[in-house]
């Protein structure tokens, strides 16, 4: 099987740019195949009881073009994907070593410039995004206010 390490939602600390409190958080390795993005968008499905139905669909659309986006564009061979669920936010990322790329500005996506629908959506659709890079890692983050 493809995913590598999964643990169930639990009582963990909220990563770096979600609240400061308790969130429930699903933490996942996922291989980087042609498999990976049907597999993220699997995996989201396990928070249907933390979140509503049509935020759960916007999170699995917008994991699964970042998913997609790493295997596709970055060759990551693994993918890791951290959802935490607070009371006020759902706090996204995506990671991977793969090859890093020229990160556009939030709110400054187009789709008649930029390739895919990838970042297109997340801009459209989440509150509040952006791209990390760090020690070889590149990490697409977004936020869904709860409140």
């Amino acid at each position: 099987m493809a995913l590598i390490k999964a643990t169930s939602p639990d009582r963990a600390t909220s990563p770096d740019r979600a609240p400061n409190q308790h969130a429930e958080r699903l933490c996942l390795r996922i291989d980087g195949d042609s498999q990976a993005a049907g597999r993220a968008r699997h995996e989201i499905t396990r928070l249907s009881s933390l979140v509503d139905p049509p935020l759960l669909e916007d999170m699995r659309l917008l994991v699964s073009e970042l998913v997609s986006n790493s295997v596709r564009h970055a060759g990551a061979s693994e993918v890791e994907l951290t959802v935490a669920v607070s009371s006020e936010k759902v706090h996204v990322e995506v990671a991977n070593a793969g090859a890093r790329f020229r990160s556009p500005t939030p709110g400054q996506v187009r789709r008649d410039t930029d390739p895919g629908w990838g970042l297109f959506l997340v801009d459209r659709l989440s509150q509040d995004w952006g791209v990390l890079s760090d020690g070889g890692h590149q990490r697409v983050w977004f936020e869904f206010d709860r409140a």
